[in-house]
């Protein structure tokens, strides 16, 4: 039999590997759909690739590679008879077959017992070979059978992790002595006491003192400062200011040559005015606070109940539509935006209307392939494959067994998200770290992932791009300037001084201080009550422009901005701005309820250009001065201006310094918003964290041409992603490439430029010919732009032909889905989300779906409207 299992797996040796050092096996997760080993037909391991597929999705795999040999992995889930011992968790008959396979559902104590079964199949015969059959296989197959069954997690960190859990406590924690300097650290605008460097800073926990530490720290630049002064002083530990988070710090122990750890870095940290005790979390539950246990009376605990709709008996709802998502520890801000997204008919007729064609054409890894992995979180949103409602029988056998409040482990508990968390948040300092984050930057980031991977296809982010009209006026002329920017977002100030109960607010702010002035228990919290009009009308105040420049003075002047609707998008996203930045390091929430409406009319916020009497600012650019020092001297240490607290705020955020004082640089000193767009469109590119470094200011030979004051230079060739995020907006190729050249690749400038340029109608001509000549695989992007899925009655009737697909009407809106955030700051905390489906809202809080009983509209984070209709 040996022999004739040898004979039958020679032709399929060359294809049959031994995972190596890096490679990474799906032995829980098909690539195309949420089935495991758990599923009733279990699942398909390649032994070349080693891709996880279902039952349904094998086939393809199979015709598409050539590849024959799989290993079958299955998990059978029994209840154990009456006579069998109980225990704390299912009983593995079979251990090592799936040996570190995670188990994706929740079981009843010890009621299950679990019996693993693992076997080779040749495909297309599907001939299959049991396993482990050690005595009769070759011994390469035996090898890699036995490495696939114990390989580790695909999404497992496997170094990095280990090396942390090897940290060891600094000797010095516990009896680190702390002086009494006075100093207080501020939330931003650090930088080295010796040198003013202002990244890889290092705050030195006896002393205060913060300095800059050496390249073999953490792989950051630095001149060794802190090291110079541990050897003056002999103070030993320090910690890296900008990896501050709730979960702890990053400590280096100068005598033990080590990083270490630090117990009591919480009260070492507060010495210095850096309050992390904020930030601590009363116990956890999946990734989230847990208040059930905290003794203190706070908002917070109400705002968890009010938005959860805690103590209702909500109905449990099932099918297409009202499937969960499961926590994966701190990744609820993604699912709850997944769950609005794929609620837009757009995204579901991109995705899963497209889904077999998106699978078909789908590269040899699918695992990294965005469409794929969109098409699949979405068909399993939709599909109700993993949202089925329990049996009358098991029904009956729970209220037997009086088990109301678990649902028997044969019902799907939603879908777990790993894979596509995986690679939408590859390369991102944050959103690959299992840390809390922004729903409202995760979106933005989505959207952007969306556009890149767009073009050449229905594009269904379009449903939220819109223009926004910026008026600036010059306070001294009265002369004004009308420009547009692309958005997708509507920011909406939230304004304290506004509120209904601001009497009430001031009594409460008097109490509070005084008992903590006289250390007592603080009183009971009053929210702030905002009205919906107040809003508004902040929305459209006008605003001081820092640094303004008049064209009109050819100097700097004092200038205001005024925004309106150039256009208004067919869905209406709308964030309130309730996080603000307290002293001590925290982005606080604002405790802020507004009465945000079913109906909403911006209409009247419709821009309407330059009116009659106004006289339109010359155009014309600031002049770059260059200094004598700068032209003569190459060493020259001057720098552009940079607006180093919005460097700062984004570094907040997890971004490298550098890559945000280039941001802050390259957006024109425009403010953060402008500069964390820059980033999201950048932060793919190779020399993205590399320091700023302008022509101007390094190479003395620089001529005016290659600055761009003179024209366009020959040998500025905008990189391919930038065009293609251009393009993905249906601006031709060409207007693309002149406007990044233009602007030396910024991408926000680019976008000014297009809008102030507009293409003549013989350009395009010109360009659609240049584009196909020169590369015929590239899509005739003015025939895309033209032949979009979208009728042209839905565009803007003056949109030029060469602007961004805009699908503009009228501004009446209906609020379809909103998300709510839970907890004190944004990187801790909980969110949760209603959709309106069927004439009912229903809320979507992880992996369990009901129809709610009353919709916290009042305390929402996002909102999202839908356009109605003009009948």
């Amino acid at each position: 039999m040996s022999a004739d299992l040898g004979e039958l797996l020679v032709p399929y040796m060359p294809n049959i590997r031994v995972p190596r050092t890096g490679d990474r096996v799906f032995k829980s997760e098909c690539a195309f759909s949420y089935d495991s080993p758990e599923s009733e037909g279990g699942l398909y391991v390649c032994m070349n690739t080693f891709l996880g597929f279902g039952r349904e999705h094998v086939e393809r795999h199979y015709r598409k590679t050539g590849q024959s040999v799989y290993m079958h992995l299955k998990r059978h889930v029994k209840q154990k008879s009456p006579s069998a011992a109980g225990g704390a968790i299912p009983r593995r008959r079979n251990g090592k077959v799936f040996l570190d396979l995670e188990l994706n559902r929740d079981f009843n104590g010890g009621e299950y017992e679990c019996e693993d079964e693992a076997k080779l199949v040749i495909f297309p015969d599907h001939y299959e070979i049991p396993l482990p059959n050690i005595e009769e296989l070759p011994a390469l197959v035996t090898i890699a059978c036995d490495a696939v069954l114990n390989a580790a997690s695909a999404y497992k960190k496997p170094e990095h992790d280990s090396w942390e859990e090897e940290i060891q406590v600094s000797k010095h924690a516990r009896g680190l002595r702390q002086l009494d300097t006075g100093v207080r650290i501020s939330p931003s605008g650090w930088k080295c006491q010796k040198c003013e460097m202002r990244e890889n800073l290092w705050l030195n926990l006896t002393d205060g003192s913060v300095l800059c530490g050496k390249w073999f720290f953490d792989g950051a630049g630095g001149n060794g400062h802190a090291l110079e002064h541990y050897k003056e002083t002999k103070f030993p530990l320090a910690v890296k200011l900008d990896n501050i988070t709730p979960d702890g710090a990053d400590i280096y122990s100068f005598d033990e040559e080590e990083a270490v750890l630090d117990p009591e870095i919480c009260e070492h940290l507060q010495h210095f005015g850096i309050d992390m005790l904020q930030m601590q979390r009363n116990g956890t539950e999946n990734g989230h606070h847990n208040m059930d246990n905290s003794n203190e009376v706070h908002p917070r605990v109400s705002e968890w109940e009010v938005i959860q709709e805690s103590g209702m008996k909500l109905k449990a709802v099932f099918g297409s539509g009202f499937t969960g998502i499961k926590n994966l520890g701190n990744s609820c801000y993604l699912g709850t935006t997944m769950q609005v997204l794929f609620s837009i008919p757009e995204f579901q007729r991109a995705y899963v209307g497209n889904l077999q064609r998106i699978f078909d054409y789908s590269p040899l890894d699918p695992t990294t392939d965005f469409s794929t992995q969109m098409a699949k979180l979405g068909h399993g949103l939709l599909s109700g494959l993993y949202s089925k409602p329990p049996m009358k029988s098991e029904l009956i056998e729970q209220v037997m067994k009086e088990e109301h409040k678990v649902l028997d482990w044969h019902q799907p508990k939603g879908i777990s998200p790993k894979m596509f968390k995986a690679l939408v948040s590859r390369g991102h300092p944050e959103f690959s770290s299992n840390r809390q984050q922004d729903a409202h930057e995760f979106f933005l980031h989505l959207i952007n992932l969306v556009e890149r991977n767009s073009a050449g296809s229905e594009n269904p982010s379009d449903v939220f791009r819109h223009l926004v009209e910026e008026r600036v006026q010059c306070c001294q002329t009265k002369r004004v300037r009308y420009t547009q920017k692309v958005d997708y977002v509507m920011q909406l100030p939230a304004p304290i001084e506004a509120a209904t109960n601001r009497e009430e607010l001031i009594a409460y702010e008097a109490k509070r201080k005084e008992a903590e002035d006289n250390m007592r228990a603080p009183p009971e919290p009053v929210r702030a009550r905002i009205p919906f009009t107040a809003c508004l009308q902040a929305f459209t105040e006008p605003e001081n422009v820092p640094d303004f420049w008049s064209s009109a003075l050819q100097a700097k002047s004092a200038g205001v901005k005024t925004s309106r609707f150039a256009s208004f998008p067919e869905y209406l996203v709308m964030q309130i701005k309730k996080f603000t930045f307290g002293v001590d390091w925290v982005p606080k929430k604002l405790d802020l309820s507004i009465d945000v409406p079913d109906l909403l009319d911006l209409s009247r916020f419709r821009g309407a250009g330059l009116q009659a009497g106004e006289d339109e600012l010359p155009d014309l650019t600031p002049p770059i001065v260059l200094s004598e020092d700068t032209r003569d001297n190459s060493n020259s240490s001057d720098s552009p201006e940079i607006d180093e607290s919005a460097a700062m705020q984004l570094a907040e955020m997890g971004f490298p310094l550098e890559a945000c004082r280039k941001a802050v640089y390259y957006t024109g000193n425009m403010g953060p918003e402008m500069a964390f767009n820059w980033i999201m469109a950048h932060m793919e590119e190779p020399d993205f964290a590399e320091p700023l470094a302008l022509p101007s200011f390094m190479d003395p030979a620089t001529s005016v041409v290659s600055l761009g004051l003179a024209g366009t230079p020959l040998d500025n060739q905008p990189p391919e992603e930038s065009i293609a995020i251009l393009t993905s907006m249906g601006f031709p190729r060409r207007h693309t490439v002149q406007a990044l050249r233009a602007t030396n690749n910024n991408l926000e400038r680019a976008l000014d430029w297009i809008f102030t340029h507009p293409e003549r109608e013989e350009d395009e001509e010109t360009s659609d010919a240049l584009s196909n000549m020169a590369d015929t695989s590239e899509p005739n992007d003015n025939v895309f732009s033209n032949t979009n899925t979208y009728s042209d009655s839905t565009l803007s009737p003056d949109q030029d032909a060469s602007g961004p697909r805009i699908k503009d009407g009228p501004g009446r809106y209906e609020l379809f889905a909103f998300i709510s955030h839970m907890g004190v700051t944004t990187m801790s905390g909980r969110y949760v989300c209603h959709v309106k489906k069927e004439g009912r809202w229903v809320i979507f809080n992880d992996h369990k779906v009901c129809l709610s009983e009353r919709p916290p509209k009042d305390l929402g984070y996002i909102y999202f409207y839908r356009r109605l209709s003009s009948r």
